[in-house]
């Protein structure tokens, strides 16, 4: 199966999401590429960004199950090609 390169874009807004997010991310720990956290204090809230490599299914239901975890919107983007495939620099 053709693997993507995902971005999840996470914000938490309740504290007692962040045990059942990061059990959901640890499940998940072999198609994160990296994660950045940043606790916005002002607003009471932490923003998280994941970046993942795998298929889109993969993908797709990791998105589905940390969209489910109560106090926590998330919002996924996929990169334009599956990876191994080069943009033809002849079209530009």
């Amino acid at each position: 199966m053709e693997k993507r390169i995902g971005l999840i874009a996470i914000v938490v807004e309740k504290k007692e999401a962040v045990e059942k997010l990061n059990m959901v991310l640890h499940d998940y720990g072999e198609h994160i590429v990296g994660r950045m956290g940043i606790p916005y204090h002002q607003r009471n809230v932490s923003v998280i960004s994941v970046v993942v490599d795998a298929s889109t299914n993969i993908i797709s239901s990791l998105s589905g199950k940390l969209g489910m975890i109560d106090g926590v919107s998330i919002k996924t983007v996929y990169s334009k090609l599956p990876k191994g495939e080069e943009a033809d620099d002849n079209n530009e």
